[in-house]
């Protein structure tokens, strides 16, 4: 009766879940009326002649600006097109994914990660394959499409349940998003968006930042929510889901000799490329180099770390081609070209949200309410008392109820960056590390957000296992990921902060202006 009750209780929280979700306008509609808001609200609150002094620039006293006056309507129609070339997030992820993108399209990807999975020995088949599901967010959104199915065809092979394998993939992909031993598209998309939020308290700051801010943190916790993913597998998913009594069997291909001959040879050029990238920055006058301070702040502070973003397409363009024309993906030029709009073609919904957003953040910025709310948030913070580690874990808990409702990791940053990292300064606590504590619960809720992009996906393969699986039984299979990831990412991140190690090069924890 409690079994059934508790089971109750979920299904009603998950429909209520997917209900509410569901109502939400889409991401770019959601942008066109916090924009149009932020117009309103500048116009019923500069009245009132609200200001606050200017925390970067003592002495200037900062108002609200009118955006519905005729100097505002001015500045929208004169702007607007500056608002949307200049959202940071924009050229960083279409550049990323020039890169990415023919990696990804000429097969290198796929086979990568197949040929990982494969070669791991049985008895580290979950490590190993959790592991590829966090390592394959270098690619973007391509280990949703390739690991949890390859996890459950690989643990039918084994006589294992098929389920428990995609599960262990889907929460390496989704609950590690996150998380990974490269920089990916990833850091670069919200780490641009972090730096504009910083730039509205100390534009100075914001322009010594990079996207590496988080890396450290981020390379360690891949060894942390592997070994949660796999625990979590093999001693509560897998032992509730029992044996396999389904009738789908699975033979498992490994790679083809023209796909290994490929792998190696992109293998051999990513060696060369990065070589040859670091060369740039670690040689004693390198043109990468930074010119001030000792060895570390002449590698930390120089335009090699300002120019991650072109360099990490490089280094997935030059593999990516090379393995594309051993295994005849690629023919000739033309086929580099065509792989590279596709990448394009594939962004257009991003594009399309970017012109919203950016106006968003524009509007929210230069009418001067993002300095506003941020003292007056901070002041609001410092009354009450809830600074430290209350306060990470209260905006944790805030960012993973958003995310079970908003599935757009750069959708919910670009509305939350510009209000929560000016707050999170004023209180001593560095943009980077509101990030990061941002990343945690973005990433560890993927997995039980029925709205998440791919929800539907991991459930169609799903059914080919088990005809009846829906959102309540996949969420319920899904959620001691969740918890657990959740728990064990944000003591990690407590930890750090006791301990006091930086998240990443050039990543403090907190804001010393």
């Amino acid at each position: 009766m409690m079994e059934r009750t508790k089971r109750g209780f979920i299904q009603r929280s998950l429909d209520w879940i997917e209900r509410i979700g569901n109502k939400l306008p889409h991401p770019v509609t959601l942008f066109a009326i916090l924009a149009l808001l932020v117009m309103i609200l500048s116009a019923v609150l500069q009245p009132l002649g609200i200001s606050v002094e200017h925390p970067g620039e003592e002495g200037t006293q900062v108002e609200i600006m009118n955006l519905l006056s005729a100097e505002g309507i001015e500045y929208i129609f004169t702007n607007m097109t500056s608002n949307f070339i200049n959202f940071a997030p924009l050229g960083v992820v279409l550049l990323t994914m020039l890169g990415i993108g023919v990696a990804e399209r000429t097969g290198l990807i796929s086979a990568l990660l197949r040929g990982f999975v494969l070669s791991v020995p049985s008895r580290f088949i979950t490590l190993g394959l959790v592991f590829a599901g966090i390592m394959s967010s270098i690619a973007s959104d391509a280990g949703y499409v390739v690991l949890p199915p390859l996890g459950a065809m690989i643990f039918a092979a084994l006589g294992r349940h098929p389920l428990a394998g995609l599960a262990a993939a889907f929460a390496g992909v989704s609950g590690g998003f996150s998380a990974n031993l490269l920089l990916s598209s990833v850091d670069a998309m919200l780490g641009q968006m972090t730096m504009d939020a910083a730039a509205i308290i100390d534009p100075a700051y914001a322009e010594q930042m990079n996207i590496a801010m988080n890396w450290t943190f981020i390379v360690v916790s891949v060894f942390l929510l592997t070994f949660i993913g796999a625990w979590v597998t093999e001693k509560i998913v897998e032992p509730r889901l029992g044996s396999y009594k389904g009738e789908q069997k699975e033979d498992l291909k490994g790679l083809e000799p023209i796909e290994k001959k490929g792998l190696t040879w992109a293998g051999i050029t990513t060696v060369i490329t990065t070589v040859l990238a670091l060369l740039l920055v670690l040689l004693p006058n390198a043109p990468l180099r930074g010119t001030e301070g000792d060895t570390m702040a002449q590698i930390i502070q120089s335009p090699f770390m300002s120019s991650l973003v072109p360099i990490i397409t490089i280094l997935f363009f030059v593999p990516g081609l090379t393995y594309g024309i051993v295994t005849k993906s690629i023919q000739s030029d033309k086929d580099v070209a065509s792989q590279m709009s596709d990448s394009m073609a594939a962004m257009g919904t991003f594009i399309v949200l970017a012109f919203t957003a950016g106006q968003f953040v524009a509007f929210f910025n230069d009418s001067n309410m993002g300095i506003v709310i941020g003292v007056y948030g901070a002041e609001l913070l410092e009354s009450i008392n809830l600074t430290g580690i209350p306060l990470i874990l209260l905006f944790i808990l805030i960012a993973a109820t958003i995310n079970i409702f908003i599935g757009s990791a750069t959708a919910k940053w670009a509305m939350m960056a510009p209000i929560f990292v000016p707050i999170m300064m004023q209180l001593g606590y560095s943009p980077e590390l509101t990030q990061m504590a941002y990343r945690i619960a973005d990433s560890s809720t993927n997995i039980i957000s029925p709205l998440m992009t791919y929800f539907a996906i991991i459930i169609a393969f799903a059914q080919k296992y088990d005809r009846k699986i829906g959102i309540g039984t996949l969420v319920s299979t899904m959620l001691p990921y969740s918890i657990c990831f959740l728990i064990g990412w944000t003591l990690l991140l407590i930890v750090w902060i006791l301990l006091g190690i930086p998240l990443g090069p050039g990543g403090p924890l907190y804001y010393n202006p």
